[in-house]
C-alpha cells in the first residue's frame, strides 16, 4: 500500500549512531523536497546509555511528529524499554531488527496486543563485512529502510556526503558501501510481507532546521551582539552556535559561571547599550529570577529563551514539559514586569526570536521566551521563502530609542511619558549619566521611598501593557468560525491541535481551535470573541496541574460554557490522535 506519509522511529544505544541516522533521514527528505520533522530523545545520562529518534516523511505539509510509528527499526530492545512509553506503536507494526540482538519474539517489548511483521537483517555482521567497523550499524540500517519501504535513496547518499564533507573521502565510501549492503540484501534475501511503501514526488528542496537553531539565527537576525549562558540541557545549542557565530559578526558569546552570572552579564550588555540574550531552562531561570526584577524596575531590554525540560529540580533534563509557565509569568518578587511569548514550530522560533528583540528594545522590558525540548530539539523542514515571512506579518528590527539633545538639557531617564516608554541612554552619550539601580527611583533615577512616587513608576512601568497588547495580539484560529467546540492550547502542542482540528474537520464534526502566541500581556479581547460561539471549550496543555487552564480562567469568562480541562504531565507531547479522540467524545 502506498502512502504519502510515514513514520519511522529508531531505538538502540548511544553508540548505534541512532539519531545520526535519523538526521540523515529527515535531510535526505528535504533535499528532496520532502516535508520532513525529526524527534529525537535521549536518556538522561550524560555519555552512552540509550537514544531514540522519530522521523515523519509526507508529501504534504506536516505540523507535527504524527501518530503510532509504523515502521521500528530495533538497534537492541533492551535499549528500547527506555522508549517504549512514549513510542507509541501502529497495529500492526513492521519491525526491523539486528539479528545479533537474541531477544525471543515472545519477549519482545511491545504490547502482546499488537500485530507484528518481523525482519530480521545481520546488521552488525554487513557493517563489519562491507565497511570494516560496526559505528556504520546505522548506515546500514537506513539502507535496509530505504529498500523496504522507499524512502529517497538518492536524497539519502547525498545527506550522507553531506553529513562526513569533513571527514576523509575514505570515511565517505565506507559509510555508502555500507548503506548498499543494506540494500542489497534486502534485495537478495527478504521477501516483503508488509504493505507499507512510501509514495513521494521530488519537489524543490527545503529548508532544515532545530528550534533552537532557528531561534539563534533569528536573534542574529534582530541585532543581537551580545549572549552570556551556562550551559543546560536541553538549550545548550543555543549558546554554541551563538559561540561559533557571534564573533563573526562583531558579537560575543560569554560562557559563565552559572546562570546569576549570565543574566547579570546580560543586564549589564544592555546597559551599555547592546542587544543582549541568554538561553537556558527552567532551573536555570529559577536561578534569574531576582535579576529578572532588577531589569524590570530598572527598565532594561533584554530577551531570556526558555526551552523547558521535564521538572520539577533536575527531573529529565532530555524530555519535554510546559510547566514552566507560570514561572515565566510571575516567577520574581513584587510586581515586576515582563512580556512572555511561546514560539509553535520550528519556523515560528526565528520569527519569535525577531519579535523577542523588537518588544524589549521599543518598549525597555524583559521578555521572556517559551520554548521546550520538543520544539527546540526537533528538526523540522519548511519552504526557503518562509524564513522571513512569519505568519503575523510581523517581521521588524528596530534600534531603541536613545534621549535628544533637548532630552539631555535635564535628562530624566524615567521620565512620565504617555506609553510608558521614556529614551533611554547609555554610557558614552554626554549628559545621559543615570542610575539604574533596583531600588525605586523618580523620574532622575535617585532613589526614593516615597509611597506616591512607587505608586506612580508602578502604574509607568505598567502602562506599556496596553500599548504592546495593542501592537502584538497575535492569536492563531483553526477551523470554523461559527464550531460549538473548541480548543485553546499554546506553544509546542500546536501542531498536534491543528493536524486534529483538521482532521476533525475532514471527518465532519465542526471544531475550532486557537494558539496565542503572546501569553502577558494577554490578547484577552481575540479570545474573548472567539469563545462566543461555543458550548464547550477544552485547554490542552503538557501540564499536570493545569497552569495554562488556571491563568485562562483569570482572563476569560466563560459563563455557561463547559470548560474541560486536558492537562497531563510532559516527557511525551501531545500525539494528534490524543487530542482528536478526546474532543471527538464530544460528538459520541
Amino acid at each position: 500500500m502506498e502512502r504519502n506519509d510515514i513514520v519511522i522511529g529508531m531505538a538502540g544505544s548511544g553508540g548505534d549512531g541512532v539519531v545520526s541516522a535519523g538526521e540523515i533521514l529527515v535531510s535526505a527528505g528535504a533535499s528532496e523536497g520532502v516535508h520532513a520533522f525529526m524527534l529525537k530523545s535521549f536518556g538522561p545520562q550524560i555519555r552512552g546509555g540509550e537514544s531514540s529518534c522519530r522521523v515523519r516523511l509526507s508529501g504534504k505539509q506536516i505540523q507535527s511528529h504524527g501518530d503510532q510509528v509504523q515502521v521500528l527499526g530495533i538497534f537492541s530492545w533492551n535499549d528500547f524499554k527506555q522508549f517504549r512509553g512514549e513510542m507509541h506503536l501502529n497495529d500492526p507494526v513492521v519491525i526491523v531488527m539486528d539479528s545479533a540482538d537474541k531477544t525471543s519474539k515472545d519477549d519482545i517489548p511491545i504490547d502482546e496486543d499488537i500485530d507484528r511483521i518481523i525482519y530480521e537483517v545481520p546488521i552488525a555482521q554487513l557493517a563489519k563485512d562491507k565497511a570494516g567497523t560496526l559505528q556504520a550499524k546505522n548506515m546500514v540500517m537506513l539502507g535496509v529502510l530505504s529498500e523496504l519501504f522507499g524512502l529517497p535513496d538518492e536524497g539519502l547518499r547525498d545527506a550522507i556526503r553531506k553529513k562526513f564533507k569533513k571527514k576523509d573521502q575514505e570515511v565517505i565510501d565506507s559509510n555508502l558501501k555500507a548503506m548498499e549492503a543494506g540494500a542489497t540484501y534486502v534485495r537478495d534475501e527478504i521477501d516483503k510481507t508488509d504493505e507499507v511503501k512510501f509514495s513521494f514526488t521530488p519537489a524543490e528542496p527545503k529548508v532544515l532546521m532545530e528550534g533552537n537553531e532557528a531561534f539563534a539565527y533569528g536573534a542574529l537576525y534582530a541585532g543581537c551582539r551580545f549572549s552570556a549562558g551556562y550551559p543546560i540541557t536541553p538549550s545548550s545549542e543555543i549558546m554554541e552556535w551563538m559561540g561559533r557565530e557571534l564573533p563573526k559578526y562583531d558579537g560575543t558569546m560569554l560562557q559563565s559561571e552559572d546562570e546569576l552570572a549570565a543574566i547579570g552579564m546580560v543586564i549589564g550588555a544592555a546597559f551599555a547599550g547592546k542587544k543582549a540574550m541568554t538561553a537556558t531552562s527552567g532551573a536555570g531561570i529559577s536561578l534569574m529570577s531576582e535579576q529578572i526584577g532588577l531589569a524590570s524596575m530598572a527598565e532594561l531590554p533584554l530577551v531570556i529563551m526558555n526551552v523547558q525540560r521535564t521538572g520539577p529540580s533536575t527531573g529529565i533534563p532530555t524530555k519535554t514539559e510546559q510547566a514552566d509557565l507560570q514561572q515565566a509569568l510571575y516567577g520574581t518578587h513584587g510586581d515586576a514586569n515582563r512580556v512572555v511569548i511561546a514560539p509553535a514550530d520550528v519556523e515560528d522560533c526565528f520569527d519569535v526570536a525577531v519579535q523577542a528583540f523588537y518588544i524589549s528594545e521599543k518598549y525597555q522590558i524583559p521578555v521572556i521566551v517559551l520554548s521546550d525540548q520538543y520544539l527546540g530539539q526537533r528538526k523540522e523542514t519548511f519552504d526557503q521563502d518562509a524564513l522571513f515571512q512569519s505568519d503575523n506579518g510581523f517581521m521588524k528590527t528596530i534600534k531603541r530609542e536613545v534621549p535628544t539633545g533637548e532630552d539631555l538639557e535635564d535628562y530624566k531617564r524615567f521620565k512620565f511619558t504617555e506609553s510608558g516608554v521614556s529614551p533611554m541612554a547609555y554610557p558614552g552619550i554626554e549628559k545621559g549619566m543615570y542610575q539604574a539601580a533596583g531600588l525605586e527611583h523618580g523620574e532622575h533615577g535617585l532613589p526614593t521611598s516615597d509611597v506616591d512616587m512607587h505608586a506612580k513608576m508602578t502604574e509607568k512601568r505598567f502602562r506599556k501593557n496596553k500599548v504592546i497588547a495593542e501592537e502584538l495580539n497575535f492569536v492563531r484560529f483553526y477551523g470554523p468560525e461559527d464550531a460549538e467546540v473548541g480548543v485553546i492550547g499554546w506553544g509546542s502542542s500546536k501542531g498536534a491541535i491543528k493536524e486534529a482540528i483538521q482532521r476533525l474537520n475532514d471527518d465532519g464534526y465542526p471544531v475550532s481551535a486557537a494558539v496565542p502566541q503572546i501569553l502577558m500581556p494577554f490578547p484577552q479581547e481575540k479570545l474573548e470573541k472567539y469563545l462566543e460561539p461555543l458550548n464547550t471549550v477544552y485547554v490542552a496543555e503538557m501540564s499536570y496541574s493545569g497552569q495554562f487552564y488556571k491563568y485562562l480562567k483569570g482572563f476569560l469568562r466563560f459563563g455557561d460554557r463547559e470548560l474541560k480541562k486536558y492537562a497531563r504531565s510532559g516527557a511525551a507531547p501531545f500525539d494528534v490522535s490524543e487530542i482528536y479522540n478526546t474532543v471527538k467524545q464530544e460528538f459520541e
